[in-house]
């Protein structure tokens, strides 16, 4: 995590909270590469429809919300890299005052969602995932029939690939002997289990925020698979869960995720821990290459000294802003704790601000 990526963290929370007393809050998403003109006819069509909102005050804020984001958008590119976000309305709570906000967010990631809604709320969760997680989990469910791959960033289960095997199920051998036809479906099977192995390694073996693999399927298929898959051993190395799922399709996912709920959890606060026990001994063994507490950190991190900042989560906003932006000018890697662990606890008694440092101060 960088400044930027806490500084949009940061909005998307203030957008967020607000909440209108009527449906007076405009939600304009638009997906990355999309043609920003199509956008704009449509939000013209919205005008007229706001025109028969029976309410004077809800009609005008609604109008002046629109043609606020309509003129951003005629003065903006065509199209927008990562996409834009936009959100206008009036968010007084006050009846019968105005106060006409607007915003407009570049995303951190390309957006992919395309949304046009007039509410009481701001619609942010397409925003909210891009800051809650980037890492990315693989995902296989498999049975001898078919084979179903994603992936899952953030809350967000995307399909990759779909695959069948061609493995015939109960037919009768029609006047071959069993033993052969067995054959016949066990060859059929593992070679289907090394077209999957192979797609998964197409899919996942360059992805760089790639933190672990789960598969699931019915016993002992799954089990099969990784044992006669000949799955890279990169990737079988990032197994991190085997779960029993009766399904091999795009539900059998979202069964798999649900399943390892536990194991997902672990392996944030996991990570955590080390990365705090390493912050405790260093501190302990060799004081000159760690600092803690607001001034101490701020000092090295301004003299080019940090390795890794670490910040509570519930370290204040205005200095978390204010020491990532340092961090981020200096290539800093940043890193946020909670303080759901003994050691996140004990990090936020020594004022939930430390530092590892690349050279003593």
């Amino acid at each position: 995590m960088d400044a930027k990526d806490i500084e949009f963290k940061e909005i998307v929370e203030k957008i967020s909270g607000f909440r209108g007393r009527h449906t007076e809050l405009v939600s304009v998403l638009i997906p990355a590469e999309y043609n920003v003109n199509a956008v704009v006819k449509q939000l013209e069509g919205e005008k007229s429809t706001a025109s028969n909102i029976k309410s004077r005050t809800t009609r005008n804020n609604v109008i002046e919300a629109l043609e606020k984001i309509i003129r951003e958008l005629r003065t903006g590119p065509q199209k927008y890299e990562k996409g834009i976000a936009i959100f206008c309305g009036n968010v007084s709570q006050v009846d019968g005052q105005t106060d006409i906000q607007f915003f407009a967010v570049t995303p951190i990631k390309p957006l992919n969602v395309r949304t046009y809604r007039c509410d009481q709320t701001f619609v942010t969760e397409p925003l909210k995932e891009m800051s809650e997680s980037r890492d990315i989990y693989g995902l296989l469910v498999i049975e001898r029939k078919e084979a179903t791959i994603g992936m899952l960033e953030g809350t967000r289960i995307k399909v990759l690939h779909k695959m069948t095997s061609g493995v015939p199920g109960k037919i009768r051998a029609g006047g071959q002997s069993s033993q052969r036809f067995a054959r016949i479906t066990e060859g059929l099977a593992k070679e289907f289990y090394r077209r999957v192995a192979e797609t998964m390694k197409s899919a996942f073996f360059e992805m760089p925020n790639l933190k672990g693999i789960l598969i699931g399927g019915p016993i002992p298929t799954k089990e099969e698979f990784i044992e006669e898959g000949e799955l890279v051993t990169a990737l079988k190395n990032k197994i991190m869960a085997v779960k029993d799922i009766g399904y091999a399709d795009e539900h059998g996912l979202q069964l798999l995720v649900e399943a390892a709920q536990e194991e997902l959890a672990q392996q944030d606060i996991i990570k955590e821990k080390k990365l705090l026990e390493r912050f405790f001994n260093t501190l302990g063994k060799n004081p000159d290459k760690a600092a803690y507490g607001y001034q101490n950190v701020k000092n090295a991190l301004e003299k080019g000294a940090v390795d890794t900042l670490i910040l509570s989560s519930k370290t204040q906003k205005v200095i978390m802003k204010e020491l990532s932006l340092i961090a981020g000018q200096m290539g800093t890697n940043i890193e946020i704790v909670s303080d759901e662990t003994g050691e996140g606890q004990q990090f936020l008694n020594l004022s939930g601000i430390g530092a590892l440092l690349r050279f003593a101060v």
